[in-house]
C-alpha cells in the first residue's frame, strides 16, 4: 500500500495531472490520459511507455 505522503506527489508522468489510486487492484489512473500505471511491490511504474491505455469506446452495443 502506497503512503499518503507519496500519493500527493505523483503525478501523471504524461500531463503532469492528478491520479487517482485503486488499492485493490494495485494502480495509479489518469483520469485526463485515459492512461493507467502499474504498482509491482509498493513501487509505481510511472514510464509512459508502460502505462496501459483506457479504452475510450466504452463497452460494445449490438
Amino acid at each position: 500500500m502506497l503512503s499518503q505522503e507519496l500519493l500527493d506527489i505523483l503525478v501523471c508522468p504524461a500531463c503532469k495531472g492528478d491520479l487517482i489510486y485503486d488499492a485493490t487492484a494495485q494502480t495509479l489512473t489518469c483520469p485526463a490520459c485515459r492512461l493507467r500505471y502499474r504498482i509491482e511491490d509498493d513501487i509505481p511504474i510511472m514510464l509512459v511507455e508502460e502505462g496501459e491505455r483506457l479504452d475510450v469506446s466504452g463497452p460494445a452495443t449490438t
